[in-house]
């Protein structure tokens, strides 16, 4: 049975720092891409970043760009998102998704195991 458990949620005043986990279990996770995505109250969930199987390649949304970073520990099957410079706008559910081998994608519709989510909210 695959589980993917996120961490690291909380609350944080706007220009502060979080950082969220992700540990994985019940997959091959070294062929893995992973990737977080996010909802807003009212709004679709969203693409925020993903890295490929290696971790050699990374991918991010225009809005977290240059603010937001991506990583992955095999050994350790988990992954993690670096978010600095937070805005009230980054305030969201986040879920940490897994796709079953292939090349990276932005799309949620690849990602076969979703996690239950993190609370992130940015007070301004």
């Amino acid at each position: 049975q695959v589980q993917l458990v996120e961490s690291g949620g909380g609350l944080v005043q706007a220009g502060g720092s979080l950082r969220l986990s992700c540990a994985a279990s019940g997959l091959p996770f070294s062929i893995s891409p992973m990737a977080w995505f996010r909802q807003a109250p009212g709004k679709e969930r969203v693409f925020v970043a993903a890295i490929s199987n290696g971790g050699r390649y990374t991918y991010y949304a225009d809005s977290v760009k240059g603010r937001f970073t991506i990583s992955r520990d095999n050994a350790e099957k988990t992954v993690s998102l670096q978010m600095n410079s937070l805005q009230f706008e980054d305030t969201a559910v986040y879920y940490c998704a897994a796709k079953r081998g292939g090349i990276t994608s932005r799309s949620g519709d690849e990602y076969s195991y979703w996690g239950q989510g993190t609370q992130v909210t940015v007070s301004s």
